[in-house]
Order: structure tokens, then C-alpha cells, then sequence
């Protein structure tokens, strides 16, 4: 699936469609697009009223006529009309317009590991429809990796971690290909599911969606060591008489909610390791784990990733941006590849 590196300097941008955030990267400009995947529609005309960070704020605040979608789930297009409208207002008419006068545009994108061809095609439908006359698609591991400065092109094994919204992808590299990967339905709205679910029957609160994140922050410090906070304080609206409460949330039971899918990312893990040849398992006992993705900088993560693995865990330094640097350094020509031209008898 993933394009190879002469195909991809001919791109004149990269697309990296998340279940969270869609960014673009443009060749010779950089990173011009990185804004919530979201858009507000008007039910009653069809108009696009808000895309990005303001459709983001109108989640759960709009009349019943206005309708917030998200036509990303877990890195596949699931609606290729919106997509294409919501890219065409991110990008704006001065964007769009320089990328027109391209003779043959061409655009790369990322696509999740093991993506079917359903969700490719989704990929490259809609990025046809913005004017793009040929697609490349790149593997959102491999992009990531590339992004976060791991040499790939090596014959020594890295590996990879990509935290997303809605999945978790887990990988071993060497030679600039994947050697094992795995993916997991698993990523940041499970926990932040988990959080709402457990306030929900312990406290009888029903938690704004926008309050989830302060409670994983308020979890921050040591994180989901049980070194954290004690408490902190939570408001939401009663269950049972729909009025505004306060609560006093005890962060360790919340650390035991957030187990579950924590749980289940490192049983993926060691999946990885064991279907992975015990050479390249030696060199990530140095190397250890890269963990990137949004989801990545969920406090204290990588501390318990750490302890279960007994491997170091480190987190990239710009973690959500990762995947779409990669593909950026791709297309400007930054990465050599190995050479592994066949011998001569």
C-alpha cells in the first residue's frame, strides 16, 4: 500500500485524515491545516455553517436544526461528501487556488494498517473530488515513524506506537517496511468512554463532552501513577433530576476505570512482540517503544507502558503531528532509502 519514495516527491501535498484532527501539509509551505474534524450542518438548507475548532465548540451547545458530524471515524472516510467540503473550507479559496494551477496535482495520504480497499477508496475519492488527478497512499505507521525521526531505512528494529482517537496501531519496523503490526479499536475516546460510564454510575452524573479532558489533565503529575491528585472536583448534570452538581471525583477510582483499555493496548503489544523474530525483539530492548498520536499525551501513559514492558518508553516530541511531518519529509525529499540493489555474479 505505501507508495514508494519516487512516486511520493512528485506530490504537491499530504493529507492525514484522523479520527480527531485532519491536517495538511503543503510541499515547499509546510503545515498549513490542523483543525478538529468536525463541521456544523444546517439540516433544514444543507449549508455548511462551521468547520474545525468552531464546529469542535458547537458539540452538544447547537438548536435541533443545526447537526455537528464528523465524517472521519477511526482514520476511514465514512462520509466522502462532507469530507471533501469540510477539506475545501479548511484549506481556503487562496489555498486551493494555488494548488489548482498545478498541471497534474497529486496528493499523498495516510491510511491505517490493514486498511481495507473500501476505506483506500474512501481516501482517494475524496481527495479526487477537491481536483487531485493522482493519490499516493502511505501507511499511517510508516508516516510516523519518518515524522518522528526514527531510522526506518535501518536493518535494526524500532518500534512504534500510535495513539489515535479511535484506534491504537502498534508496530515493528526494520527496512523500511512494517515486520508485524496489530490494531486496536482501542484509543483516546475509549478512555475518555470509560471516564463518562464510570461518573455516570458511581456519582449519577452525565459529564459535558467537553469536561473529559480537564479530568485527564486534573489526573496529571504522576498521571495514572497513584502518586497523583487525590481528588478534584467535576461538574455535570444529576442523573435523576437533570439540575447542575458539583462532585468530588476520587482520581484512583478513576485510574482503575481507565484500566480496561489501557489493559487491552498492552495485550496488543505483546502480540506484536511474539509474532516478532527474537532479533529485532533484542534491539527494542535497547531501543524500546515510540509512542506517538494526540492520545500519546494521556497522563502517565507511558509510565505504565514502561512498567508492564520493562522496555524504555519514550514520547515523540511533537506526538500529534508525527504521521503528517512524515509524509511532509516524504514529499520534500528528505528520507534516503537503504540501497538494496541486487549483486551482481
Amino acid at each position: 500500500m505505501t507508495a514508494s519514495l519516487e512516486q511520493l516527491r512528485r506530490c504537491h501535498f499530504a493529507v492525514d485524515l484522523g479520527a480527531a484532527r485532519t491536517r495538511v501539509y503543503v510541499k515547499g509551505t509546510g503545515l498549513v491545516v490542523d483543525q478538529p474534524s468536525a463541521a456544523a450542518v444546517n439540516t433544514r438548507t444543507g449549508a455548511l455553517i462551521a468547520v474545525g475548532e468552531l464546529a469542535e465548540k458547537m458539540t452538544g451547545r447547537t438548536p435541533h436544526y443545526i447537526r455537528v458530524v464528523r465524517p472521519v471515524s477511526g482514520g476511514t472516510v465514512v462520509d466522502i461528501e462532507m469530507a471533501q467540503r469540510m477539506l475545501r473550507h479548511l484549506l481556503g479559496d487562496k489555498m486551493r487556488r494555488a494548488l489548482r494551477r498545478k498541471p497534474i496535482l497529486r496528493a499523498a495520504a495516510c491510511t491505517p494498517h490493514d486498511a481495507d480497499p473500501l476505506a483506500q477508496r474512501a481516501a482517494i475519492e475524496t481527495l479526487v473530488g477537491l481536483g487531485v488527478r493522482k493519490v499516493e497512499l502511505v501507511d499511517t505507521l510508516i508516516a510516523a515513524a519518518i515524522g518522528c525521526g526514527l531510522p526506518v531505512e535501518q536493518p535494526e528494529a524500532t518500534m512504534i506506537m500510535v495513539c489515535g482517537a479511535a484506534a491504537t496501531q502498534v508496530a515493528v519496523l526494520s527496512l523500511g517496511s512494517i515486520v508485524t503490526a496489530e490494531r486496536l479499536p482501542v484509543g483516546g475516546e475509549a478512555v475518555d468512554q470509560a471516564i463518562v460510564q464510570h461518573l455516570r454510575h458511581e456519582h449519577e452524573l452525565i459529564l459535558p463532552s467537553q469536561s473529559v479532558r480537564p479530568l485527564q489533565l486534573a489526573l496529571s503529575g504522576n498521571g495514572l501513577t497513584a502518586h497523583g491528585p487525590a481528588s478534584t472536583e467535576i461538574h455535570g448534570r444529576d442523573v435523576a433530576t437533570g439540575l447542575a452538581r458539583s462532585v468530588q471525583v476520587d482520581t484512583a477510582a478513576v485510574r482503575d476505570a481507565i484500566q480496561a483499555p489501557l489493559t487491552a493496548i498492552l495485550d496488543g503489544i505483546g502480540k506484536v512482540l511474539r509474532a516478532c523474530p527474537p532479533d529485532l525483539v533484542a534491539d527494542l530492548a535497547d531501543r524500546g517503544i515510540m509512542m506517538v498520536g494526540g492520545s500519546a499525551l494521556l497522563p502517565g501513559l507511558d509510565q505504565m507502558l514502561r512498567q508492564a514492558t520493562g522496555m524504555p518508553v519514550h514520547i515523540a516530541e511533537r506526538p500529534d503531528v508525527c504521521a503528517v511531518q512524515g509524509l511532509g519529509a516524504m514529499l520534500e525529499g528528505r528520507i534516503t532509502p537503504l540501497a538494496l540493489d541486487p549483486l551482481g555474479t
